[in-house]
């Protein structure tokens, strides 16, 4: 009978595990949950945003700026997880032209059927379908790959471009150079591809210098 207590306590451990492992198995409130977290949209700060073109061509090139109507910007803490904006393609101008006859020949022209057919389309819009976020990038660097959908004069085609963003969940900024194949979006006008004389080559790509500033203030950085 000398072993008869240690084989209670036995015997009342065992009971107390299995006890432990029922009761965590049937309460919903002992298993262990995963909740998704919501992105938060951040809207864009249309006056702080900046997109600048820049096109070449035979002998020279061209520069200007297009304005931003309106965008958002989704981000999941301090990641980027997607974002759309409307491009007001209305706005062109021209910065490198400084005779005002010759400035506003060039933005008329642009804003005509031979390019961007304004009247018919006055505004081209992005909409984010995918980000990758760049494993250890630089200083400096960029530090996602953003893919999405442009679409221009109506037509839509998928461009990706390397981003740099910077997040804090409350306020984003997103810089990046996006070259475009202006061909895609039927402007041929004095294209290569069309045997145009090579001193009046205007080159099929072009592009996009963008900086997207949104959020709660914009005091991204600030303290």
């Amino acid at each position: 009978m000398k072993n008869y207590p240690v084989l209670l306590s036995t015997l009342a451990l065992a009971t107390v595990l299995y006890s432990s492992s029922v009761t965590a198995a049937d309460n919903p409130a002992k298993k262990a949950t995963t909740t998704a977290v919501a992105a938060t949209t951040l809207p864009v700060n249309t006056a702080s945003s900046t997109m600048t073109w820049n096109a070449k061509k035979f002998g020279g090139e061209h520069t200007g700026n297009v304005k931003i109507a309106n965008g958002s910007l989704e981000v999941n803490g301090r990641k980027l997880v997607g974002g759309n904006f409307v491009i007001d393609m209305t706005s062109i101008t021209d910065t490198d032209i400084t005779n005002p006859g010759s400035n506003k020949k060039l933005t008329d022209h642009l804003k005509s059927e031979d390019f961007f057919s304004v009247e018919k389309h006055p505004n081209a819009t992005f909409k984010i379908t995918s980000v990758s976020p760049v494993a250890k990038p630089k200083a400096g660097e960029p530090n996602y790959s953003v893919t999405g959908d442009l679409t221009i004069k109506g037509i839509t085609n998928a461009i990706t471009f390397p981003a740099t963003v910077k997040t804090d969940g409350k306020s984003a900024e997103a810089a990046a150079k996006i070259e475009l194949d202006r061909t895609k979006w039927d402007i041929k006008y004095r294209s290569g591809m069309l045997g145009t004389a090579a001193d009046k080559i205007i080159d099929d790509t072009f592009t996009i210098d963008l900086k997207l500033v949104a959020g709660a203030g914009n005091q991204l950085g600030k303290k």
